[in-house]
């Protein structure tokens, strides 16, 4: 792995938090994901099953974990089952984690290798009454390809239909929304990697650029940094392209006199930075972009200022709403008509403003929380209110991530320019 690896305290720390959620003598169990197949005999890049991530971090395939706190084995209640390596997959595939070094990693002491998984399981399961197992209830997860979590329910149920099943998804999201201390370190080096690819740009964007060098440039700049890369498809939105939401094409030519929309974020060590700037591609403002730029500055601010202990998401986003509102008006893309005859469930903003304002942030960019209770001290949400007017080919969105503070916030992208004046000045120098 390329990044430094958060201490084992936080796994064990991480751990006790889920035990105190089961239910009295129950099993949980987790599994890897797996290696990804593309076509003939190509894979994509592994990326580890974040929940079993969160509890244990081993960042390898063919993992399991078992957790079962009241098992009257001591050696059974955690339980960490790893692939066991050889000279031919040290050859071609390279190192894979010792038992000592699982051991250090997570903070386990009982490792074997899977083929010890059916014996310990079964007699884990015999005194045990109640299963949770792992399912990916992402609100917005489009989940179409089978995971070995997914299989391993099926042949569980098969095996022992007469148990009782707990889902584990909800104890993690709740566990996962709040960071500790570790994991908002974590998330400030992704930050961190992220401003150093944006300054990298501010001095290399100039009309004639193409979007996809821009993106070579933010690559370059991540992984030279640690980072594996982009924590999502970058999208490089130059001109009228910066109002496609999720435009990812990044193949047009930046022209002078248009904006470019860059909604990128850096990966480390499976934490996500999401950051979105927009700057000139010639390096300055006209007046009508400095006008827009500095509405949704405003509307940015006040909405960090808004997300706070005991607050709503949906309260927030109605909120914020108002805020973007007011800002239309003054810039003249609504007026007291369109507000009058509105649609309550589509206000006259959404017009220029369709999407929300923030979300968990995290091990998963649209991390995993409770969006539907207050929001709690510890969680770290992104804030990015954007205005896109598609009738000048005009789109701009700004977005930092902040850690949700007892009095206040934290900003992680603090040191990120956003102001106009400095990256116009940046981008002249």
């Amino acid at each position: 792995m390329k990044y430094t690896p958060l201490p084992a305290e936080l796994y064990i720390r991480n751990r006790a938090k889920l035990v105190q959620k089961l239910a009295k003598n129950s099993v949980a169990v987790l599994n890897s994901n797996d290696i990804m197949p593309t076509n003939a005999d190509g894979t994509m890049k592994f990326r580890q099953n974040n929940d079993l991530f969160y509890l244990c971090g081993i960042d390898q395939e063919e993992t399991i974990l078992l957790i079962a706190p009241d098992c009257p084995n001591p050696a059974w209640r955690e339980v960490l089952f790893l692939r066991e390596t050889n000279e031919h997959i040290a050859i071609w595939e390279g190192h894979k984690y010792t038992k000592e070094e699982a051991e250090a990693a997570s903070g386990i002491k009982n490792i074997h290798w899977l083929s010890d998984f059916d014996l310990i399981f079964n007699s884990v399961m015999a005194l045990s009454e109640r299963v949770y197992l792992n399912t990916n209830e992402h609100l917005r997860a489009g989940v179409v390809v089978e995971t070995r979590d997914s299989r391993f329910i099926k042949s569980c149920k098969e095996r022992y239909p007469l148990h009782e099943y707990e889902r584990l998804a909800p104890i993690m999201h709740e566990l996962r929304g709040v960071k500790e201390q570790e994991e908002i370190d974590q998330l400030q080096v992704a930050c961190d990697i992220t401003e150093k690819g944006f300054r990298r740009i501010l001095n290399f964007v100039k009309p004639g650029v193409t979007e996809y060098e821009i993106e070579a440039e933010y690559l370059h700049e991540f992984v030279r940094s640690r980072s594996k890369g982009f924590a999502y498809e970058p999208i490089i939105a130059s001109g009228p392209a910066a109002c496609v939401l999720h435009y990812i094409e990044n193949n047009k030519v930046c022209k002078a006199g248009d904006l470019l929309l860059m909604d990128v974020g850096a990966e480390y060590g499976n934490y996500n930075a999401d950051m979105t700037r927009t700057i000139p591609v010639n390096g300055r403002f006209t007046e009508r972009q400095k006008a827009v730029y500095n509405s949704v500055l405003r509307v940015q601010r006040e909405a960090m200022n808004i997300l706070r202990p005991g607050v709503t998401i949906q309260d927030y986003h109605k909120e914020v709403g108002l805020i973007m509102q007011s800002e239309l008006l003054g810039l003249g893309l609504i007026d007291q008509t369109d507000i009058k005859n509105q649609d309550p469930k589509w206000p006259a903003y959404k017009k220029y403003f369709m999407h929300g304002t923030s979300h968990h942030l995290g091990l998963d960019v649209h991390d995993v929380g409770t969006m539907h209770y207050p929001i709690t001290t510890g969680m770290v949400f992104t804030v990015e209110p954007g205005i896109y007017i598609q009738e000048e080919g005009l789109g701009v969105r700004l977005e930092n991530n902040i850690v949700i503070k007892e009095e206040g916030y934290f900003d992680l992208m603090r040191n990120i320019p956003i102001e106009v004046e400095e990256i116009e000045e940046l981008m002249n120098s």
